[in-house]
């Protein structure tokens, strides 16, 4: 009787599972499994028939400059996003957080380029960014700044690349950060003040340790977001010029669907996967010494 129960039991928790095992496996593991096998091969793309190399792809890959430019591409975009993002959105928030007339369509604002398509915020980024009828260099002008050639240089394109992002990212992380300033207990506002506590200390204090928990949460999903960085870079820069924001992701495009060598990409994306994991576990280790729950 008591195993007939724990199979009823046991099919109970499959008949719940499964739909969310499946696409699960079907989307998400199965292909990267598929990814690790073509790594190992030097299939074209295009030929039905390939050969297995092993870690020839890998070798090959570390033995390439652009990898290593890409990686170090890679690295300042993850990091010159994911600082202004944070610092920004926070600043925002403490900005946004109490209500004033109008208050509402300033945060709609100031979120909507978080919903609308990258593909399309990058077409107008072009032409702000353009040397001779862009918007960016009129500002400059403006203050008397020396203008610049944008994405047309490779000193600057990786920067606007990097303002692009940013500023569309700002709007996700002040609405998280307003959630959180909302949720922050007023009893430790008072008590901090009680303790002779004033501005600057109670939000170092108070504040931040409140909202430690999404602060970690949004530098987890901005950090993902930039390695995952693609749109904007193929309608800004296409990776250029001379290789100056081309990422690992790009990389992984270019030598896919350009160099028609998927198996050396496929390399590239597993080397990506690493580094996600890796960042990650470190990040999660982190957290457990700032984190406050």
């Amino acid at each position: 009787m008591r195993k007939k129960v724990s199979f009823r039991k046991v099919g109970t928790v499959w008949l719940f599972v499964l739909p969310a095992l499946i696409p699960l496996i079907v989307f998400w593991i199965y292909p990267i499994l598929r990814s690790v096998y073509i790594s190992f091969t030097d299939w074209d793309y295009m030929s039905p028939t390939y050969n297995f190399v092993f870690l020839d792809n890998f070798i090959a890959l570390f033995k390439d400059a652009r990898f290593y430019d890409a990686l170090w591409n890679t690295i300042v975009f993850t990091v010159g996003t994911l600082i202004p993002t944070i610092v920004l959105g926070l600043l925002l928030a403490l900005l946004m957080q109490k209500a004033f007339k109008g208050s509402g369509i300033i945060k709609f604002i100031l979120f909507s380029p978080w919903i609308t398509p990258t593909v399309a915020i990058s077409i107008v980024w072009t032409w702000i960014y353009d040397p001779d009828t862009g918007i960016a260099n009129t500002v400059l002008e403006f203050l008397h700044l020396p203008a610049l050639q944008w994405i047309k240089s490779s000193d600057t394109a990786m920067l606007a690349v990097i303002i692009v992002t940013v500023w569309k990212s700002l709007g996700y992380a002040m609405i998280f950060y307003l959630s959180a300033l909302e949720k922050v207990p007023k009893e430790l506002y008072e008590a901090s003040g009680l303790d002779g506590a004033k501005g600057w200390q109670r939000f170092r204090d108070v504040t931040l340790p409140c909202i430690s928990p999404t602060t970690f949460f949004l530098v987890i999903i901005t950090m993902v977001t930039s390695l995952q960085a693609y749109d904007q870079i193929q309608i800004l820069t296409q990776g250029g010029p001379s290789g100056s924001t081309r990422t690992l992701l790009y990389m992984y495009y270019q030598l896919g669907f350009e160099e028609f060598n998927m198996g050396q990409a496929t390399a590239v994306a597993i080397v990506m996967i690493i580094l996600t994991v890796f960042l990650s576990a470190v990040q999660f280790t982190a957290s457990k010494k700032w984190v406050h729950y």
